[in-house]
């Protein structure tokens, strides 16, 4: 069986989108829970020194390949499936807004806040004020970007095995 390149489109698309879910999950049944062990000092260097660590290259291939690949994706189903290309309108909209939406407009300005603070320069008291807004905000972020991000994931999945389908008949 010879592949398309509209079920490669879709396939990059799943397989990206999935990278991110994962990402997203993974940081919070390991990452978050290892992190509240830490000292207030240790946790927000250690903040700082992951937020200047994921931008990179890979991750902006997985996070930004995954709107891009499920767009195309998308468009390329409109006259295919329409099953298909609403399951992926769905996955779109849930990652755009529920992944990159949250990221871009809640853990982003947190990181930026972070990135700004003088963690040499804080007293104590600011480090532990700062540690209980920063964490309880940015998880509560997180957890919102992860749940659309596995959403999004699942619909990709969905809208993969109806294009196969039809695809098969």
């Amino acid at each position: 069986m010879e592949l398309s390149a509209k079920s490669v489109i879709l396939f990059v698309a799943v397989i990206l989108t999935g990278l991110s879910a994962g990402l997203f999950y993974a940081w919070s049944v390991s990452v978050i829970p290892g992190t509240r062990r830490l000292l207030d000092l240790t946790y927000l260097q250690s903040m700082q020194s992951i937020n200047r660590a994921i931008l990179n290259p890979a991750f902006f291939l997985v996070f930004f390949g995954s709107i891009i690949f499920l767009v195309i994706a998308s468009v390329s189903e409109f006259n295919t499936s329409k099953q298909a290309f609403g399951l992926l309108m769905v996955s779109v909209c849930t990652y755009l807004f529920g992944t990159v939406g949250v990221t871009g407009l809640g853990n982003v300005p947190l990181n930026n806040q972070l990135e700004a603070l003088d963690l040499a320069q804080a007293s104590t008291e600011k480090l532990a004020d700062f540690r209980k807004y920063y964490e309880h905000t940015w998880n509560r972020w997180h957890l919102i970007r992860s749940v659309f991000a596995v959403i999004s994931f699942i619909s990709a999945v969905l809208a993969i095995l109806l294009h196969h389908s039809q695809v098969c008949k």
